[in-house]
């Protein structure tokens, strides 16, 4: 298994699509991808962004700003049913068609569409009306277009195996809405943020989390940090405001998982009728369906005879299989299933050539530094052409893999 290479989202100060924005680009993607995005959304003659370092309370960030036509979306204003402004309205339909014919993947563009489709479920429940039937004024429209699929596509370009949160603050107080004061968070903000951990108290005053980076956490999120993991980079992304106390500002990381923690299947039968020679098919058997792991041992069974109890370790969707196989390949009449936790240590693999033959090392990153395993296949396979002990190949491997690791010359398979 490689490294699992994990994003972090710190909301502690509340999140927003600019927000993202600027982290992102903080985290390494730069800036030119973004400012093009207008472009590549057909919508270049109305949007520009802007890109600036600022600073909040004391902390170096990046702020993002999306202009349309010269204006800049009020940061308060985050109605989708028309009632906050004049002018120009954009139905949800036409926003889905612009972002369908945009110059993003298909990825980052059925997740744009799914990010909108809760927005408007959201401001639908509000309102008691259809989601289709919702309206964003232009500005607001156009300026959630970009904050969404820039956010969406900027993830995809950090090339992260999985994206976590850790929980999102509410913020504090009241915000003025068409009718109204309504007590944070708004309406649609808690129906978006159902399902998310949240954060009540803390230093912000006023919304903190807007519905457009509520529906973004609904569709990034994959759960909680893991328990375990590397920080490598991180990224402030700034809020519209600079309030004395606190940073205003998202947090990313971008780290690297060093332990996983996973569900998984047990299935075990117990045979007294099994030959010892046909046990070998019977695990080749089991892991063609999906073991990652098949152990075998003598156990004392009925009437006094000896049997073989065999265990197989599999992910949960692969139990179903792994319980056939053993049907078909095995003499059992019935197996037995337990799910249980498997924590392993995260690892990766590197080659190193030894006599010009390549022989893989898998690295397991230990609690006290890293470990070093040369693959058996690889090991017997040059001690067969080499006629050495395989004992010997395997220490030689594990050496040179030593030595090429701390001197940073490794080859990594991800």
């Amino acid at each position: 298994m490689a490294v699992e290479r994990v994003a972090v989202i710190d909301p502690a100060a509340g999140a927003s699509g600019d927000m993202f924005l600027g982290a992102l680009v903080e985290c390494g993607l730069g800036a030119d991808w973004l400012t093009d995005l207008p472009r590549r959304l057909a919508l270049d003659d109305q949007v520009r962004i802007i890109v600036e370092p600022v600073d909040r309370a004391g902390i170096r960030a990046t702020k993002v700003r999306v202009l349309v036509d010269g204006a800049e979306e009020v940061p308060s204003a985050h109605s989708h049913d028309g009632h906050h402004h004049h002018g120009p309205h954009r139905h949800v339909r036409e926003i889905l068609e612009r972002i369908a014919a945009a110059e993003i993947t298909p990825t980052t563009r059925d997740a744009a569409c799914r990010t909108f489709e809760l927005l408007a479920e959201a401001e639908g429940r509000v309102h008691g009306k259809p989601a289709r039937s919702v309206s964003l004024h232009e500005v607001g429209a156009w300026d959630a277009v970009v904050d969404i699929v820039g956010t969406l596509e900027g993830f995809e370009r950090l090339g992260v195996d999985r994206i976590t949160t850790r929980p999102v603050s509410l913020g504090s107080g009241w915000v003025e809405a068409a009718h109204g004061s309504l007590a944070v968070p708004a309406p649609a903000t808690s129906i978006l943020l159902e399902g998310l951990q949240v954060l009540t108290g803390g230093p912000v005053e006023g919304e903190a989390v807007t519905p457009t980076g509520a529906a973004l956490l609904r569709v990034l999120s994959e759960g909680p940090p893991p328990e375990g993991w590397r920080p490598i980079a991180q990224g402030w992304g700034a809020g519209n405001r600079n309030p004395p106390g606190y940073a205003n500002a998202l947090r990313l990381w971008i780290g690297e998982a060093v332990a996983e923690a996973a569900r998984v299947e047990v299935v075990v039968a117990d045979m007294d009728d099994l030959p010892p020679e046909y046990l070998e098919p019977l695990r080749e058997g089991l892991t063609a369906a999906g073991a990652v792991d098949v152990q075998a041992w003598a156990v004392q069974m009925k009437k006094g005879r000896t049997g073989l109890r065999v265990e197989a370790l599999c992910a949960p969707d692969r139990a179903e299989a792994v319980s056939e196989a053993f049907f078909r390949h095995g003499t059992t009449a019935g197996v037995r299933r337990q799910s249980m936790e498997r924590r392993v240590l995260a690892r990766r693999e590197m080659i190193v050539l030894l006599d010009g033959a390549p022989i893989r090392v898998k690295v397991l990153d230990g609690p006290d530094g890293p470990r070093f395993k040369p693959e058996y296949d690889d090991v017997t396979a040059h001690a067969r052409r080499s006629q050495v002990p395989a004992l010997a190949v395997a220490q030689q491997a594990h050496d040179l893999a030593r030595t090429a690791f701390r001197q940073g010359l490794t080859e990594e398979q991800q």
